[in-house]
């Protein structure tokens, strides 16, 4: 059966770069790779002939060879018809699909490296972003704070400036890996690609570390920063503080450092969103006859309040623009006052007098209601006989 023509095999023009022509070979290869084509019992032969057709076309005197005498340049003595590889006549498998191997495969085995397309990870690598708990004062949430803490951590090594090199020196080149942070071992069909053993994945070496550091460009220290609290943070709140994380490694950029809020309960105040409630206590006689009862705020400041005639316990009333300010503008919130009337404890005998006095009067006046509480009465009584 006679061949058909490489360009058609792989779908591009005789003039077609040899990126184009890489870039068609990586679809087919994909496409055809056995292992993903298990029911198709064409796919094999189908794979042999994209991977011949590649070897051929990739190689720039193959490519002239094959563009002036065709097939015919690799059969007889007309250019030794090349290695032989497991999978096509005349095709070295191993050297075309190892070209695009990466490319194909590297999502499942780690991708390329850094910048720049040489495979393996920058040297510089980016310092963790780090995490700080703190607490504060409803107060302070409502006021905004300065607030100075104290942050482990790591910092740029000062001796060698962060390279991890004696004397500051640059690290050079990994002679294992070649600065690819990888290593790579062929063994039939399979390439199995590990981090480099010499550069732990760097791409580089140091042959004289830091004395200070150890070669790591970055040492153990506390620092002490002054922390901003805006006006209105609640529990949950995040603060950002850019590059005040962990140092990088060799010179690497710093982390970041996360401030999260925690606001403490307070003895007065229940606090929802921007809005603050008040639990106050008032008499039985305000409650009854009205009055005015003052209560504090959240600002250090008191205001006062008229009770209506005849409150209950658990009657609201809301004071406007007195709770708490918005994180992100938008105004402030209300504080919310719930009454709570107090039943008087320890009476006199005056007061107990006035009382029965008052209980009898009511009882003249709301008869249908004396009789209910009356009857409430003779059936506890007789309980307590």
């Amino acid at each position: 059966m006679a061949k058909r023509d490489f360009y058609e095999v792989l779908g591009v023009s005789r003039g077609a770069s040899a990126e184009e022509i890489k870039k068609a070979y990586r679809g087919k290869a994909k496409e055809l790779h056995p292992d993903r084509n298990q029911d198709n019992p064409q796919a094999e032969a189908q794979f042999k002939e994209v991977n011949e057709a590649y070897d051929v076309l990739k190689d720039g005197d193959k490519k002239a060879a094959y563009d002036r005498y065709g097939h015919a340049a690799f059969e007889g003595g007309m250019g030794g018809g090349g290695p032989r590889g497991p999978y096509g006549q005349g095709a070295d498998f191993s050297s075309a699909f190892s070209d695009v191997f990466e490319d194909l495969f590297g999502d499942f085995m780690g991708g390329r490296g850094g910048p720049g397309g040489g495979g393996g990870r920058s040297r510089a690598t980016r310092g963790s972003d780090l995490r700080y708990n703190m607490r504060v004062t409803l107060e302070e949430a409502f006021k905004g704070a300065q607030k100075t803490i104290t942050v482990p951590g790591s910092a740029a090594c000062g001796a060698c400036n962060g390279t991890g090199a004696e004397g500051g020196a640059e690290p050079q080149t990994c002679p294992t890996c070649s600065g690819l942070g990888k290593v790579r071992a062929q063994n039939g069909f399979f390439t199995v690609e590990r981090t480099c053993p010499t550069c732990g994945g760097q791409g580089q070496v140091v042959k004289n570390p830091c004395r200070v550091c150890h070669g790591s460009g970055r040492i153990e220290k506390e620092r002490t920063l002054s922390v901003n609290i805006p006006a209105g943070v609640e529990t949950g709140t995040r603060i950002r503080l850019a590059g005040e994380g962990e140092a990088g490694m060799r010179g690497g950029p710093s982390g970041d450092l996360y401030i999260f809020i925690e606001v403490r309960e307070h003895a007065i105040f229940q606090r929802d969103g921007v809005n603050l409630f008040c639990r106050v206590p008032v008499s039985m006689v305000s409650a009854a006859l009205g009055g005015e009862v003052e209560v504090p705020t959240i600002d250090g400041g008191r205001s006062k309040v008229k009770v209506p005639v005849g409150s209950q316990s658990g009657r609201q009333m809301r004071l406007r623009g007195k709770g708490m300010p918005a994180l992100r503008g938008g105004g402030i919130g209300d504080m919310v006052i719930e009454l709570a009337v107090e039943t008087p404890v320890n009476l006199t005998a005056r007061q107990k007098e006035l009382l029965d006095e008052f209980q009898r009067i009511q009882a003249e006046n709301n008869p249908e209601g004396a009789s209910f509480f009356q009857k409430v009465k003779s059936f506890w009584d007789g309980m307590k006989g």
